[in-house]
């Protein structure tokens, strides 16, 4: 007869927890002998092996007495049904990796890989970090409003980075985002953004072209505010645009310079 200490190490288990077993009622508890130890058996041993060997498979403590006095058949399906949870949780806990693994650089926090990607691209062109920080929170409330259409987004803003004439205004923008309101830089500027907007809207309009994925008001004025927010240089950019003809920064509109 074994004392627990003995049967926990044939076992290969601790005696706390084969006092848990017992607890739980899946390892009967024998009576104290004549000098108040438990003693134990054989057939203990065997039933604590499988025990163990049923909760190192992942088998929950709750299903281990049904499997124990399950027939074969019953038993094959158990198993069967435990280890198809199993595969599910781990599928669970992969995607959890793959998201940790993606946080790791920063950027990932609360984007989808479509946008990473794009403010990646916009660090090997040679944009600011400051302007990297804006776009990334910026599109953080884009996502958050509208995750089906930012890989759609992503895709209009992946080709506009490889335009030449506007990577380089987006980067001379970018150069002016800690600049004040009186940087001599910003009239000239407002000039060649205007210019653009101006031939880009011409050009929509003889096409035909219309926007497929209208952003709401309430989503365009928070973007603006960030904007504001971000750049000192914002507003003063945004009144020397309305004398040119243009509103706006996320959804630009033409209005009359004269009103």
């Amino acid at each position: 007869m074994l004392t627990i200490s003995q049967l926990a190490t044939y076992a290969g288990v601790t005696v706390r927890a084969v006092r848990h077993y017992h607890a739980k009622g899946l390892l009967p508890e024998p009576e104290r002998d004549h000098s108040g130890y438990r003693r134990y058996d054989a057939a203990a041993v065997v039933e604590l092996v499988k025990i163990r060997t049923l909760a190192d498979a992942g088998v929950p403590l709750s299903q281990v007495q049904c499997l124990l006095a399950a027939g074969g058949e019953e038993f094959a399906a158990a198993v069967e049904d435990i280890d198809r949870r199993l595969r599910a949780e781990i599928r669970e806990r992969q995607r959890h990796r793959e998201r940790i693994a993606r946080l790791a650089s920063g950027d990932s926090l609360a984007l989808p890989p479509e946008v990473v990607a794009y403010l990646d691209r916009m660090r090997e062109l040679g944009f600011r970090e400051r302007l990297v920080e804006v776009e990334r929170d910026s599109w953080i409330l884009v996502a958050a409003q509208m995750p089906e259409q930012t890989p759609a987004f992503m895709a209009i803003k992946q080709a506009q980075l490889e335009h030449e004439e506007l990577r380089r205004l987006y980067l001379d923008v970018g150069d002016l985002v800690d600049c004040g309101p009186d940087d001599p830089r910003l009239p000239a500027l407002a000039d060649r953004v205007a210019a653009f907007i101006s031939a880009a809207a011409a050009a929509a309009e003889a096409e035909g072209i219309e926007d497929e994925h209208p952003i709401s008001d309430d989503l365009v004025a928070l973007l603006d505010a960030a904007f504001i927010e971000s750049f000192p240089c914002a507003p003063r950019l945004l009144v020397l645009l309305e004398e040119r003809g243009w509103t706006g920064w996320t959804n630009i509109r033409r209005i009359d310079p004269a009103r």
